[in-house]
């Protein structure tokens, strides 16, 4: 009785959980979580260095990759080095992610695919690698989206369709994998205290998008709290999860804010525009870092 008393208040106590983009923000954050409530976190990430600080910050053992998730061979190779080091995975987190704003019509195209490419086929990508192991655990799926997925706006258009492609997505899957008792849940995060959107304020085109959203909207939360809570989605086995968790009553209304986004760009950017101009921003996140464009620095594992 005392073993399953203990399993049910740590059920991620000795169980295998892959994290991707787990180099900073998120992913760092949601690492520690799960370390502090005794999982065996394995970290997926592009920067090497930030890696191996997160992996020594952890409470217990970790292992971690610098891999691209958006690299197919790659992520099989890493994953079968995941099996061997520490063991099938019973949770996988979908994190990875970069950003970019600006007009789209001078949006440059391979910096616009690049976030659709790592944000949604990369998060398919992480999906279709470990969902062998997820199966033979019953284990559970957590993709990583955003408030963008219900209502998109202007000036985000790739990262506004890459999140809404990964509900999507996640939708499908779950019913998909439902029979082989896999959990699949989506995390619906807002504007969260990360380097992606530090980089975000510096540029006039998202600190202006930011600051016209209303009120609640606007405000940017805590990473540790928003990783917090994806820690418990983990643990839970969630279907869908809210930081905040107002969020939850967009699900209602999501219908009525395209026209209504509409409505308020109609006016408000032309006043905007008048004062500064628009201008693309390129990659943001730290994914950015290291873009496979700039190179292939190569496969790198540490213990």
């Amino acid at each position: 009785m005392g073993s399953v008393a203990r399993s049910r208040h740590r059920p991620l106590a000795g169980r295998v959980v892959v994290v991707t983009g787990a180099a900073r923000g998120i992913g760092a954050a949601l690492a520690r979580g799960l370390s502090h409530r005794g999982a065996l976190v394995a970290l997926l990430g592009r920067q090497p260095e930030d890696l191996q600080r997160v992996a020594a910050s952890l409470t217990g053992p970790a292992h971690w990759w610098e891999v691209d998730v958006t690299d197919d061979a790659a992520m099989e190779r890493t994953a079968a080095r995941v099996r061997d080091r520490l063991g099938r995975p019973s949770a996988v987190v979908a994190n990875a992610g970069v950003a970019e704003g600006g007009p789209f019509i001078d949006s440059d195209p391979v910096t616009w695919r690049r976030v659709i490419d790592v944000n949604l086929n990369g998060s398919a990508n992480t999906a279709r690698t470990y969902l062998p192991d997820l199966v033979a655990t019953r284990g559970h799926y957590l993709q990583v989206a955003s408030l963008a997925a219900m209502g998109a706006s202007p000036m985000m258009s790739a990262y506004c369709a890459s999140k809404a492609g990964v509900e999507s997505f996640a939708h499908a899957l779950r019913a998909e994998v439902a029979h082989q008792r896999v959990g699949v849940g989506i995390a619906y995060v807002n504007w969260t205290d990360t380097d992606m959107i530090r980089d975000a304020d510096e540029h006039a085109v998202l600190r202006e998008l930011r600051a016209h959203m209303p009120p609640p909207a606007r405000r940017v939360y805590p990473v540790d709290l928003v990783a917090g809570r994806l820690v418990t989605a983990v643990e839970r086995r969630s279907a869908a999860v809210y930081v905040p968790r107002w969020l939850r009553l967009v699900q209602f209304t999501r219908g009525a804010l395209p026209p209504l986004v509409t409505l308020v760009s109609r006016t408000q950017l032309p006043r905007l525009a008048a004062r500064e101009r628009f201008e693309a921003t390129g990659l943001l996140g730290a994914g950015a870092e290291g873009d496979p464009a700039e190179g292939d620095p190569g496969e790198r594992h540490e213990s």
